[in-house]
C-alpha cells in the first residue's frame, strides 16, 4: 500500500493551488497496487530540437487525493544525462514544439507561449481567451495554424435566446452525439502571422470558412492532421466533409491542400467534381457502389495525417482503401505534387501503418507497425522496398527523427513509456514476415525463424528517459511468454502468458482469459493503466491473452474474419486458447477460471456468459455490447455497425451473416447464465450506451444470478478520473477474489 500523503506531491496539501509533482510513493511490498499505478508519471508529446542535441517532453502526474492531474515539460542532452524540470507553476503546460529562433513554445490555459530552453523568459505569444487547442507554427515560423471550437448546430438546434437557462436539446439530424459529448462545437484550424516580437497577432483566418465540418476529425484528431509545407506556403490537413447521415455512416476523410496566400482549397484524394455514389445508410458498405474497384482510385476510406518530404515534392498520408470500414489496413500513401501521382509504399506489409516520419535524404521514410504482437520499426523507400528495423518484445510509440537517427517512444507489458533514440545509420534491416511465408511454413515455424535472424541488421534501440525508475526498480513483474496453438479452422494463433512475480511452477494459480477490444485492436505489448497484465499478475493470477482472428499484426485476411462473425471463429479462438492454456500449462487451475474485458472484449464476456459450458467461475464485462438490435441505433458512429452487422436490424433482405449476428446476440442466451458477474459502465460512453451494461446486470439479477454493477456516471468508454481508477482497480479485484480465492 501507498501513504495517499504522496500523491499531492512533494509536500502535504497546504492550498487548492498545490503543484501535483513526481510521486514518490512508499510501498509495502515488491507487488503492484492500484495506488502504485497511479503515482507513475506518464509521458505524453515530445520534439527533438533542430540540431538533434536536446529533446523537450511532457509528463502528466496524478494526484488521487486531489483527484487530478498535472502536466510539465522537461528538457534532456539527446545523449542522455538528467532530465531537467522546466515547469514551475500549478498551471498545466503540454504540446511542446521549437521555434527556430531556439525557443519552445507550448501550451498553458489553452493559449500558445514560448520560453527558452532553460525555461526562462516566458511569454505568452496568443490571446484568444483560452481556447487553443492545438497549434503548429510554419517552418519559419512566421505565422502559426492552430485549433479552436467554433459553435456549430448542424443536428442540434440552438435554444431561443430568452430561454438560456433550458438544458434541452432539439435534435434534428444524426451526429448529435460523439464519444462522449453532444456535438454543439466543432473544431477548426485557423491561422494568424507572427510578429517581430514573436507574439501572435490578434487577426485570424479560418481555413475552412464557412465550412460546417470538423477539422481534425472527433473525437481523437489533434495537430497531426495537419502540416504546413517546408517554404510555409501550403497547408495539407485531413477532413471529413460530411453532416447528419452523411457523416454517421461514413469514414471518407480526404486530405486538401490549403494555399495560404489565395485562400483556395483543392482535394487530392479525389477529382475535382466527383460525385459520389449513391449509398444505403442501412447495409455494410462492402459490396456497395462506392467500393466498387473502380472507385477505390478516389481514396473513399481513411485518409489522415498527411506530412510533406523536406523538399516539398511530395506529401504522404496514411490512407484506408473502403469506405465505413474504420479497421481497414492503414498504407503509406505517397502523392507527387507536381504529377498528381499516387502510390502506395507499404503494400508488402500486410498490416496497419500506425505512425510515420522522413528522412531528410528525401526518399527515406520510417514507420510503426504491429506483427505479431509487437509495435516495431521499419523503413521503405519511395519504391516501397519494406525492411524491418527493431525486432522488440514491445510496442514503439510516434516517432520523429532526432538528427538521422529515430525518437519514439517505447512501452511493454512490463514496462510504462519511456523515450529511445533508435540508431538508424547505415543499418539495413531484415525481411519482413509476409502472409505467404506464413502460410507456406506455418505461423509459430516462421516467428521462429524470425527470432533466429532477430540478431543480423537490426537496430539497437537506447533508452533515454527513465521516469519510473525509482518506481519500478522496487516492483516485482511477472514473466511475459509467448504460445501458439491450433485454432479450429486449422490455423495458429498466438496468446501471450504472463505469469505472477515470485512464480512457483509447482502451484497452481487461478487465470484470467483476456478479450481484447475493438474488435480490430491488437493484443500487442501495450501498457495500460486500467487493463494492465502486471498488477493482475502482481494479485496472484495467470493472464491468458489470445490474438483470436479479427486482431491486426496476422495479416489482413486474418483480421477481417471477424467481421459479421462475431460469435464464431473467434470465440472459438478464446474457449481454444484457455483449453490449450488448462491441458498444456500445469501451472493453469483449470478450477479457477475468469473471463475479463472491455467494449468488444465485455461483448465476448457476455456472449461467453451464456456459451461456456461451466469453464468459467466468474466473468467482468467492461462497456460491453449486449443487445446488439439495441446496440446498432444506440452508437453514434453507425458506420461501424454497419461494417460489422451488415444490416440493420429491420431490414427484410438482411444478409446471412447479418441474421447470425442478431440471432446471436449475448441477450439471447441469458437462460444459460449461471455464472456471477461484475458489469462496468460509463454513462458518458456514447460509443456502447450504458444501457446495455444496466441490461445486462440487471438480466442476471432478475435470473437469480450472482451480479454487481459499477456505474461511472462522470466516465465515458475509458475511466480517465484518479479516485474512480482506484475504485475501477478494487472493484476489479474483489470480485475475482470473492469467485477465485475464496475458500
Amino acid at each position: 500500500m501507498l501513504s495517499l500523503a504522496f500523491f499531492a506531491g512533494v509536500a502535504p496539501i497546504k492550498s487548492e493551488t498545490e503543484v501535483i509533482q513526481k510521486q514518490r510513493p512508499v510501498l509495502k511490498s515488491d507487488l503492484m497496487t492500484p495506488e502504485a499505478l497511479w503515482a507513475m508519471g506518464r509521458i505524453g508529446s515530445y520534439a527533438a530540437s533542430a540540431d538533434g542535441k536536446k529533446v523537450v517532453y511532457q509528463v502528466s502526474y496524478y494526484s488521487v487525493k486531489q483527484n487530478k492531474s498535472h502536466t510539465v515539460l522537461y528538457i534532456i542532452d539527446a545523449n542522455g544525462g538528467e532530465p531537467r524540470i522546466l515547469t514551475a507553476s500549478a498551471k498545466s503546460e503540454s504540446d511542446p514544439a521549437w521555434i527556430p529562433d531556439g525557443r519552445i513554445a507550448y501550451l498553458c490555459g489553452g493559449e500558445i507561449w514560448s520560453m527558452t530552453a532553460d525555461g526562462t523568459d516566458r511569454r505568452q505569444l496568443t490571446k484568444t481567451d483560452g481556447k487553443i487547442e492545438g497549434y503548429k507554427f510554419s517552418p519559419d515560423a512566421k505565422r502559426v495554424m492552430y485549433i479552436k471550437q467554433l459553435p456549430y448546430h448542424g443536428a442540434i438546434e440552438a435554444n431561443p435566446s430568452d430561454l438560456p437557462k433550458a438544458t434541452g436539446r432539439i435534435v434534428n439530424d444524426l451526429n448529435y452525439r460523439h464519444w462522449d459529448h453532444y456535438v454543439e462545437e466543432i473544431p477548426h484550424p485557423f491561422i494568424a502571422q507572427v510578429n517581430a516580437d514573436g507574439t501572435v497577432a490578434a487577426q485570424e483566418k479560418d481555413i475552412l470558412e464557412g465550412e460546417p465540418f470538423e477539422c481534425p476529425a472527433a473525437p481523437f484528431g489533434g495537430a497531426e492532421q495537419l502540416a504546413w509545407s517546408p517554404d510555409g506556403k501550403s497547408i495539407a490537413y485531413s477532413c471529413r466533409k460530411k453532416e447528419g447521415v452523411a457523416y454517421a455512416i461514413s469514414t471518407d476523410t480526404d486530405i486538401f491542400l490549403y494555399d495560404v496566400e489565395s485562400g483556395k482549397t483543392r482535394n487530392l484524394c479525389k477529382p475535382e467534381g466527383y460525385k459520389e455514389p449513391e449509398i444505403d445508410a442501412t447495409k455494410s458498405m462492402k459490396n456497395q457502389k462506392v467500393n466498387a474497384a473502380d472507385n477505390l482510385k478516389n481514396n473513399p476510406g481513411y485518409d489522415t495525417n498527411p506530412q510533406f518530404s523536406p523538399d516539398g515534392k511530395y506529401i504522404t498520408w496514411l490512407s484506408m482503401p473502403r469506405n465505413g470500414y474504420e479497421s481497414d489496413r492503414n498504407r503509406l500513401c505517397l502523392y507527387e505534387l507536381s504529377t498528381g501521382k499516387k502510390s502506395y509504399l507499404t503494400e508488402s506489409f500486410d498490416s496497419p501503418v500506425d505512425d510515420y516520419c522522413w528522412a531528410s535524404d528525401n526518399k527515406t521514410l520510417y514507420f510503426l507497425g504491429v506483427w505479431h504482437g509487437q509495435e516495431n520499426l521499419y523503413t521503405t523507400n519511395l519504391k516501397g522496398e519494406v525492411r524491418q528495423l527493431t525486432d522488440d518484445w514491445a510496442d514503439f510509440g510516434s516517432i520523429q527523427m532526432i538528427g538521422s537517427n529515430v525518437l519514439a517512444e517505447r512501452h511493454s507489458l512490463s514496462a510504462p513509456a519511456d523515450l529511445y533514440i533508435i540508431n538508424v545509420k547505415g543499418v539495413k534491416g531484415i525481411q519482413p514476415i509476409t502472409t505467404a511465408k506464413v502460410a507456406a511454413k506455418g505461423a509459430a515455424a516462421t516467428a521462429a525463424d524470425q527470432k533466429a535472424s532477430k540478431a543480423k541488421g537490426l537496430a539497437e534501440p537506447k533508452q533515454l528517459t527513465f521516469e519510473n525508475k525509482h518506481i519500478l526498480d522496487r516492483l516485482a513483474f511477472g514473466d511475459c511468454e509467448q504460445r501458439w496453438c491450433a485454432t479450429t479452422d486449422g490455423k495458429e494463433e498466438m496468446y501471450w502468458i504472463i505469469k505472477p512475480p515470485h512464480f512457483d511452477p509447482t502451484k497452481k494459480y487461478p487465470t484470467l482469459l483476456f478479450c481484447e477490444g475493438g474488435p480490430q485492436s491488437p493484443v500487442s505489448q501495450f501498457w495500460s493503466y486500467r487493463w494492465n497484465f502486471q498488477i493482475m499478475a502482481a494479485h496472484g493470477y495467470v493472464i491468458i491473452a489470445p490474438n483470436r482472428h479479427g486482431l491486426p499484426g496476422f495479416g489482413q485476411k486474418w483480421l477481417e474474419e471477424v467481421s459479421g462473425d462475431w460469435t464464431g471463429q473467434c470465440m472459438d479462438d478464446y474457449l481454444g486458447a484457455i483449453d490449450d492454456a488448462c491441458a498444456n500449462l500445469s501451472f493453469v487451475d483449470k478450477d479457477r477460471l475468469a473471463a475479463v474485458g472491455a467494449s468488444f472484449g465485455g461483448y465476448s464476456v457476455y456472449w461467453l456468459a451464456g456459451h461456456h459450458n461451466k469453464r468459467f467461475k466468474c466473468f467482468i464485462a467492461h462497456d460491453g455490447a449486449f443487445n446488439l438490435e439495441s446496440m446498432y441505433t444506440d452508437t453514434e458512429e453507425v458506420w461501424f455497425s454497419n461494417w460489422e452487422y451488415e444490416d440493420a436490424y429491420w431490414n427484410k433482405d438482411r444478409s446471412a451473416a447479418a441474421k447470425k449476428t442478431y440471432d446471436n446476440s449475448p441477450h439471447k442466451f441469458v437462460d444459460n447464465w449461471d455464472t456471477p458477474i461484475l458489469c462496468i459502465h460509463g454513462e458518458k460512453d456514447y460509443r456502447i450506451n450504458a444501457n446495455q451494461g444496466f441490461g445486462a446486470f440487471n438480466a442476471a439479477r432478475l435470473k437469480g444470478v450472482e451480479a454487481q454493477l459499477l456505474i461511472f456516471p462522470d466516465e465515458n468508454h475509458w475511466v480517465l478520473k484518479p479516485q474512480n481508477g482506484i475504485l475501477w482497480q478494487r472493484t476489479f479485484f474483489n470480485w475475482l477474489s470473492r469467485w477465485l480465492k475464496a475458500n
